[in-house]
């Protein structure tokens, strides 16, 4: 993969359930601070679109879950992105464990603007440019 952006995380005690491995869900909360990161670094910022009248949202998550991480492992998330069509942007996400570099997930996030006032479908320019260097 051509990754265009990894962030590093070590996993807390509390993110780990009654079998001493990562919850499920909170795989999509390492995600979402990974694409908010890089839309930070590539110079998006999420109120500023806001204020503008346009939201960026979520529409499909679909993760595929490898193997489990537990409490202390430190690991990577990575991304590259593509668009699908002009409305849809598509992060593509993978987590590593950093002392064997074994894959923990695979996810698929599917992105789109909105109006953030009619919530209707909206061309946002500022993210089509991010996605466009990229591809």
């Amino acid at each position: 993969m051509d990754y265009i952006f990894e962030l590093p995380f070590k996993v807390r005690d509390y993110e780990c359930d009654i079998q001493g491995i990562v919850n499920n869900s909170v795989y999509q909360n390492y995600l979402e601070h990974t694409r908010h990161e890089f839309l930070e670094e590539v110079g998006l910022n999420f109120t500023q679109m806001h204020d503008d009248g346009v939201d960026a949202v979520v529409i499909r998550i679909e993760i595929d879950y490898k193997f489990p991480l537990r409490s202390g492992d430190q690991f990577l998330s990575k991304l590259y992105v593509a668009r699908e069509g002009k409305l849809k942007y598509i992060f593509y996400q993978d987590i590593y464990r950093v002392s064997d570099n074994k894959p923990i997930i695979k996810a698929k996030v599917i992105a789109t603007t909105i109006n953030a006032q009619s919530g209707r479908p909206v061309f946002a320019e500022q993210l089509a440019e991010v996605f466009d260097r990229y591809l």
